[in-house]
């Protein structure tokens, strides 16, 4: 099967700041845009951010490796050096993390690099790697 970029339509309640959000500090290319959603590649994918007049309630986090996973929540498998340099970037940043960087099953099947936070608007974003991109569907 060949892998094709997913889609994925998202709520915000600001396009300025999401603008700035996915432009300056996540690096993604702005596509088509209306006065209502801009189109994204994010990391080869196509986001939109859709402007909504406000946020849909969050259900509660799952719990994984001890820590409060936001649920829902996207992001990418990105090639281990690309995750350094962002979470690098992001703490350069001094973005407020959901969940820091660190590495999670260290020493199991799928260890993984893992990092959580929030758009501006309240989405929640996962950027992972792995040394072994063999271990992504472990179990």
């Amino acid at each position: 099967m060949t892998i094709m970029p997913f889609h994925l339509a998202i709520p915000v309640t600001d396009l300025v700041v999401s603008r700035a959000f996915y432009s300056e500090l996540l690096g993604c290319a702005q596509g088509r845009a209306s006065e209502h959603w801009i189109d994204w590649n994010f990391f080869g994918h196509q986001l939109v951010t859709h402007l909504v007049a406000e946020m849909p309630n969050q259900p509660a986090p799952n719990k994984v490796d001890d820590k409060a996973v936001p649920v829902p929540h996207f992001g990418v498998v990105l090639t281990m050096q690309d995750w350094h340099d962002l979470a690098a970037r992001l703490q350069a940043a001094n973005v407020s993390f959901v969940i820091e960087p660190y590495v999670r099953f260290k020493n199991e099947p799928g260890e993984q690099a893992t990092l959580f936070l929030l758009d501006p608007c309240g989405n929640a974003l996962e950027f992972k790697a792995f040394n072994d991109i063999g271990q992504l569907f472990a179990d």
